[in-house]
């Protein structure tokens, strides 16, 4: 089992830029895959981005391709989320997730471990 504790979420303006963190603890990081969700008030949770055990495939939702960024640093045991150019349709509980592979995952499904998620509020 592997705990995940996220960070890095807040309040900003249209066109900010935020940097989401997740911590990973409890089972070897590195040899598997880790991916982002986000939750809307009243909406289902979709994916956001993901990035394969390595650091050499990631892949994105199609509505933040351009302006989020995922990587990952298995020395320290964290996943990011760069987001830049932030707008009020970002707003969600972002969620750091780990999957159950060291592929690329993009379907809840695959995850098998999640965060408590945080907050990310973009006004305009």
């Amino acid at each position: 089992q592997v705990q995940l504790v996220e960070s890095g979420g807040g309040l900003v303006q249209a066109g900010d830029s935020l940097r989401l963190s997740c911590v990973a603890s409890g089972r070897t990081f590195s040899n598997y895959a880790m991916g982002w969700f986000r939750q809307a008030p009243g909406k289902e949770r979709e994916f956001v981005a993901g990035i394969n055990w390595s650091a050499d495939r990631t892949y994105y939702a199609d509505s933040v391709k351009g302006r989020f960024t995922i990587s990952r640093d298995n020395a320290k045991n964290t996943v990011y989320l760069q987001m830049n150019s932030l707008r009020p349709e970002d707003t969600a509980v972002y969620y750091c997730a780990s999957s159950r592979f060291n592929v690329v995952a993009t379907s809840l499904p695959e995850f098998r471990s999640w965060g408590q998620g945080t907050q990310v509020t973009v006004f305009s």
